[in-house]
């Protein structure tokens, strides 16, 4: 881990991007080798999908999404060597990842309550970080916009969709590689709705990481961020 420190009031390393850019290993990569925080913002709202799946809510009702999303206790451990999610007290790693979370997920995300929630949650975690330590990387669709425009440093962590595809197909165990970049796609084109997932926001550093391994990936993001601490 590297010895960084950085000025001020600690560093807020932004990373967003479309679906299956490998936002997730990168910000954990980055976070550990920088000592800081990590927050998957995705996680809080496919595990908030989990549990409306869970218990029968409606999710071609916003409304029902509106007040159901008001009842879950919802926490994000941010340690990038094993980052957690609870709901109500249970671990959900792995349940929020399956097909059916993945399919529904932006039915939930897109409900104007249930962001309202979620970004000022993100927001709380943030703030904690700074508060108590060096910083955190936190990763998501909208975080150098939305949730924490003034983050120093700022990324677009991007690829081609084919390869998107290819890296989503193999974490999942998907066989349909072409199945799997019309999922992309479809997921693209719903979050486009609420967020902008690919266009980069403005300051944003632009990283595409169709030709690099997530080693040289990682490498890029933490000289940018330490030039900018």
């Amino acid at each position: 881990m590297s010895q960084f420190r950085p000025s001020g009031q600690g560093i807020v390393v932004a990373i967003d991007g479309p679906s299956g850019s490998g936002k997730s290993s990168t910000s954990r990569g980055v976070a550990a080798d920088l000592g800081l925080r990590y927050l998957d913002t995705g996680a809080q709202y496919r595990a908030l999908t989990w549990w409306m799946l869970e218990h029968g809510v409606d999710l071609d009702d916003p409304e029902a999404i509106a007040a159901a999303s008001l009842w879950p206790r919802l926490d994000s451990g941010t340690d990038p060597e094993a980052p957690t999610m609870t709901v109500d007290g249970r671990r959900v790693e792995r349940e929020i990842r399956g097909e059916a979370v993945t399919d529904a997920v932006s039915r939930v995300a897109g409900v104007p309550t249930v962001r309202t929630r979620l970004i000022e949650s993100q927001r709380e975690y943030i703030r904690a970080a700074l508060a108590e330590g060096p910083g955190i990387v936190a990763e998501g669709r909208d975080i150098a916009e939305v949730v924490w425009p003034d983050a120093q440093t700022k990324i677009y962590l991007t690829a081609d969709q084919a390869v998107r595809a290819a890296r989503r197909g193999a974490e999942n165990g998907a066989q349909d590689v072409i199945r799997t970049q019309a999922d992309l796609a479809r997921r693209d084109a719903e979050d486009a709705l609420t967020t902008r997932p690919l266009d980069a926001a403005a300051g944003a550093v632009v990283v595409d990481g169709t030709h690099l391994s997530l080693a040289d990936v990682i490498g890029r993001i933490v000289a940018i961020a330490k030039a900018s601490a």
